[in-house]
């Protein structure tokens, strides 16, 4: 992979930020699988009914359809991500039986392809519209960001010990904001969530009184992708169950 892109990104060209964090969550996440043994990668993450094996596979298979759309904005030609959701689930279903050294494999030459991919557009075809799985219409350069927020919050999922405060605080900015759209105009009460690291507060629009939340960037992070199950409040109770965010 190619290193880091200086400066800030004129928006026809290369997005670093969501580059940098691709490369660093890719790292994280390859070395993690890269240390297990067997038995671990047979232990059940927090994600129900997958094992390790089930996350890895699904983390190459997106490295895999994130390159179909880097293909479809270098091209032109229109490639989706999966021929269908049946195929998507078969693919983690076959990858849940390969061996973990296999599986690293796969995941290395997977995410080797998409960064070549990635480095080889040119810079008029960042701007290239693409069409995600949930049918979302964006242009190339949002792929290093969706590849980013994939690997960085499943290397979390893997549960060996890395949690959210491994990654940047400014990935976990825009991770927490996105997070945090999608649950808003809900129908619990209101919640304020300041992260005491940053100065930075988020409301989730509901009912009532806001119930506050003040804690570090990466536990707000945890909270709102729902990779703890709680957190306190300002009151001492614990602030409400989310739904999904994704």
């Amino acid at each position: 992979m190619s290193g880091a892109l200086a400066g800030a990104a004129p928006v026809n060209e290369a997005p670093d930020g969501p580059l940098r964090w691709m490369r660093l969550g890719t790292a994280r996440f390859l070395d993690a699988c890269a240390a297990l043994d067997e038995a671990a990668f047979d232990a059940h993450t927090p994600l129900p009914g997958w094992t390790r094996r089930h996350l890895a596979a699904h983390v190459a298979g997106n490295a895999d359809a994130l390159g179909n759309l880097v293909r479809w904005a270098a091209t032109g030609e229109p490639t989706p991500m999966y021929t269908s959701a049946d195929e998507r689930r078969a693919g983690i279903e076959r990858g849940a039986t390969m061996t973990g050294a296999e599986l690293v494999n796969r995941l290395t030459r997977s995410a080797t392809d998409l960064a070549v991919g990635l480095d080889a557009l040119t810079p008029d075809r960042w701007t290239y519209e693409v069409v995600t799985a949930q049918g979302r219409v964006l242009p190339a350069r949002e792929i290093p960001w969706l590849r980013a927020r994939e690997v960085c919050v499943h290397t979390v999922d893997l549960a060996v010990g890395i949690g959210f405060d491994a990654f940047p605080q400014d990935f976990l900015k825009r991770l927490t904001t996105e997070a945090a759209g999608k649950h808003r105009a809900g129908s619990g009460p209101t919640v304020d969530l300041t992260a005491t690291d940053i100065d930075h507060t988020w409301r989730l629009a509901g009912h009532g009184e806001p119930v506050v939340v003040r804690a570090p960037l990466a536990d707000i992070t945890a909270y709102l992708t729902g990779r703890v199950a709680v957190l306190p409040t300002e009151s001492g109770k614990p602030a409400p169950a989310l739904g999904a965010w994704l």
